[in-house]
């Protein structure tokens, strides 16, 4: 019996005894962890700011995340940058591409069945979801809600299914979508943002999306939302209500007042990353944190809204830059209305810190991918940054209304005789058949005695008043004829000739309106490589002679 006790209670302290290891090397485990991530957090301190190394350029703030960008939503200039090219895990900020590629190929009123693949291909322990079940079906834009809202990582799923057929199809929609909105950083395996090694991006690649995304009214408003309700139905066994861990959002901790949208993404292994949206003074600004600890993601979206507003605006280009506004004036007062015969594009607009002016820009002209009605495309920039671009295009000119040609004073009173005269002849000529005509039909009521001299006498009386009214007509229809005026001088104008000759006169002056926009061109371009020689020229003064190496000619 002793054994037995002696037995138990020694089983017992091995117990005892390995449980308090398992224990205490959790806690120094979990501890080593939360060290290290607090130790990369503060490294991050130490990666450089590129953006705040431009000469002139609005000094932006240090922020603890690994990865971060501010960029213009209209022009895609980058205001703030740091270390944004480097491949990162997205994490759930993946979703905003699947819910552009989803607005861009479907319908909001369209029906998805959630697949049992959808639904279980997820862990629903770590990974985020709305808790729909296999077989059940919303709508798309029920979907989108519970993709952008609640995070949902089946409604990811569900959505490649419907709109590519398979997740793996979708996928491959994904990739190509990335590479054309400018991409070069992105790899996606998946529809929700899983961790996988191989599915990553950047802050850049996201702003990229972002710009897409964010220019979706229905997405921004969806991303933008706290909370969503969806209601039981005849697909749905219960309502669902997603709810958003987003912290900027309105009656949240960090609540902002100038957002337009955000989600959030977190792993793991990526952490905490954020894609926002906000919108103030007619800035519309995009901004990306990657691998930050949480709460300082909200933080730094703040402080990097914040910095952008407060030291940059949007600028129109056409009320800045006048070098390519080329005026019609007087030259072609006859011709065309007064209006630009080059103008740059009214609503293109150009990012500008408020430490420089416009004049400071480098402006640069490109003839490549141009649209219908484009002469060319500026592109500004400053040190290499680019600030936006704005097309100049070819005014549209009125044309000559040749039929509301204006006549001279001299003509309408010409023509005015003419018809007068023409009006006067006719009358005549109606009164005497009129007449010729009466007297025939007189002598027609005689007796027989006389019928016979009668007759001959009508006879030749009508022919002669049949001759008259045909001359009146003709000469009524010579003065109402389109092509021809008759003048006191019996001189015929044709105004056919006339038109000829000012269409030859405007295929002239288009010509030389080529040749002028094609010396302006050329200009320009020989003004920059002059500047450029004598920057070169300039430096070389400035250059330290060796004197070492130096030989003096007049030793």
């Amino acid at each position: 019996m002793k054994f037995f006790q002696k037995r138990s209670f020694f089983s017992f302290m091995i117990a005892l005894g390995v449980g308090a290891n398992l224990f205490c090397g959790a806690v120094l485990t979990a501890r080593a962890e939360v060290i290290d991530y607090q130790a990369l957090a503060e490294a991050n301190l130490s990666i450089p700011v590129e953006s705040n190394e431009i000469k002139n350029w609005p000094e932006g703030p240090i922020l603890n995340a690994r990865s971060a960008i501010l960029m213009d939503a209209d022009s895609g200039a980058i205001l703030y940058a740091k270390n944004i090219h480097e491949k990162l895990y997205p994490a759930s900020t993946t979703k905003i591409l699947t819910a552009y590629i989803a607005r861009q190929n479907s319908e909001l009123n369209e029906m998805i069945e959630y697949s049992d693949t959808a639904v279980h291909s997820i862990d629903w322990r770590s990974d985020s979801n709305i808790g729909i079940k296999a077989g059940e079906a919303i709508t798309m834009e029920q979907s989108l809600y519970g993709l952008l809202v609640g995070s949902g990582s089946e409604c990811g799923n569900a959505i490649g299914e419907h709109i590519s057929g398979s997740m793996e199809a979708f996928v491959d929609l994904m990739n190509q979508t990335a590479k054309e909105l400018g991409c070069t950083d992105s790899n996606f395996v998946n529809t929700n943002g899983k961790h996988d090694d191989n599915h990553y991006t950047s802050t850049h690649d996201l702003a990229l999306i972002g710009q897409k995304f964010f220019s979706d009214d229905v997405l921004c408003r969806m991303s933008d939302t706290a909370s969503y309700k969806i209601p039981a139905s005849a697909t749905l066994s219960q309502d669902l209500i997603p709810n958003s861990k987003n912290k900027l959002l309105p009656g949240k901790t960090y609540a902002y007042e100038y957002l337009v949208g955000s989600k959030t993404g977190y792993t793991a292994n990526a952490r905490s990353n954020l894609v926002s949206c906000a919108q103030k003074d007619g800035l519309k600004l995009i901004c990306v944190v990657m691998m930050e600890e949480s709460p300082q993601q909200f933080k730094d979206t703040i402080s990097l809204f914040d910095y952008g507003f407060s030291n940059f605006s949007s600028v129109t280009a056409s009320k800045e830059d006048t070098t390519y506004q080329v005026k019609n004036g007087d030259l072609f007062a006859n011709t065309f209305n007064q209006s630009d015969i080059l103008s740059i594009d009214p609503d293109a607009k150009v990012l500008l810190p408020d430490t420089l002016t416009f004049a400071d820009l480098d402006s640069e002209l490109s003839y490549d991918n141009l649209k219908d009605g484009q002469a060319a495309v500026i592109h500004y920039s400053y040190e290499g940054q680019d600030l936006g671009s704005a097309p100049i295009l070819f005014s549209s000119i009125t044309p000559f209304d040749f039929s509301a040609e204006p006549v001279s004073e001299t003509e309408s009173a010409a023509i005015a005789t003419a018809d007068g005269s023409s009006k006067a002849d006719a009358n005549s000529a109606q009164n005497s058949a009129s007449n010729a005509q009466s007297s025939t039909d007189s002598s027609g009521t005689d007796g027989n005695a006389n019928a016979s001299s009668a007759n001959g006498s009508s006879g030749t009386q009508g022919a002669t008043s049949a001759q008259a009214g045909t001359a009146a007509s003709e000469s009524v229809a010579s003065t109402t004829s389109p092509t021809a005026v008759s003048t006191p001088g019996g001189n015929v104008i044709f105004l056919n000739v006339r038109k000829i000759l000012l269409a030859v006169s405007i295929v002239a002056v288009i010509l030389i309106v080529i040749l002028v926009i094609r010396s302006i061109l050329i200009g320009h371009s020989r003004n920059r490589k002059r500047r450029d020689i004598m920057k070169r020229h300039r430096s070389r003064k400035d250059e330290i002679i060796d004197f070492d190496r130096y030989t003096d000619p007049f030793a």
